[in-house]
C-alpha cells in the first residue's frame, strides 16, 4: 500500500469504484459533479469511455486544490460495434442481457487523472464471454439485481458473473468499472 503525496478525489458515484479504491488501501474523498456523458458520433469506439472520463474530470477544473488529484472513470460495453451504456428502462436492460447471451463482448473503461497542472488519460479493454441466458433469466436478473446503473445492464460481481460468464480476458476490476492495477500504478507515479 502506498501513501500518496496528494489528496485523492474520486469524481464518481459508483459504489464499485469506491470499494475498489478502499480495498487498494487508498484514502480518498468523493466529489461528484453531474456531467454530460454524450460523445461525438465519429469518435472511435475504443476512445469513447476515455472521452467521457475526461469530460467528467474537466467539470472539476477551477475546483481543484493545489494538492489535489481528481480521478474520474467511465465504462462502456460494446457488442458487434454497438455501444451499451447504462440502460434507460427495465425493458432495455432485459433486451441487452439477452443480446449478450452466448457472445463475446468488449468492456472499455476510460480513466482520467487531473491535477492543477497535469493530466493523464488512458483506457483499458477486457473481453467477456457470456453463456446462454434465457429471456426468463434475464427478466428475473433485472428484477432482482436492478442493474440500471451499470454499463451493459449487468454487474460481474453478482448472479450473472457467478453463473453466466464463461470466461474473461483482461482485467476483472476493469469490468467492475476501474482497472485497479493500472490506476494504482498511475497514481504512484503521477506528478501534480
Amino acid at each position: 500500500m502506498e501513501t500518496l503525496p496528494y489528496k485523492l478525489i474520486l469524481g464518481s458515484q459508483s459504489p464499485r469504484r469506491s470499494e475498489l479504491l478502499t480495498k487498494a488501501g487508498l484514502s480518498y474523498e468523493k466529489r461528484v459533479i453531474e456531467t454530460d456523458e454524450s460523445y461525438p458520433q465519429a469518435l472511435a469506439i475504443d476512445m469513447i469511455a476515455e472521452h467521457i472520463a475526461e469530460a467528467k474530470a474537466a467539470a472539476h477544473v477551477g475546483n481543484i486544490g493545489q494538492d489535489e488529484l481528481i480521478l474520474t472513470a467511465d465504462t462502456i460495453v460494446v457488442l458487434d460495434g454497438k455501444v451499451y451504456g447504462k440502460p434507460t428502462s427495465v425493458q432495455e436492460a432485459v433486451e441487452t442481457i439477452y443480446l449478450l447471451a452466448e457472445k463475446i463482448h468488449l468492456v472499455y473503461t476510460g480513466v482520467c487523472l487531473l491535477s492543477h497542472n497535469n493530466k493523464l488519460s488512458f483506457s483499458e479493454l477486457s473481453e467477456v464471454k457470456f453463456g446462454s441466458i434465457s429471456k426468463m433469466e434475464a427478466e428475473a436478473y433485472v428484477e432482482k439485481f436492478h442493474p440500471m446503473d451499470k454499463a451493459g445492464s449487468y454487474g460481474i460481481q453478482d448472479w450473472i458473473g457467478f453463473t453466466r460468464i464463461e470466461w474473461i480476458r483482461g482485467s476483472y476490476t476493469n469490468i467492475l468499472g476501474l482497472p485497479l492495477a493500472q490506476v494504482y500504478d498511475a497514481l504512484k507515479t503521477f506528478k501534480l
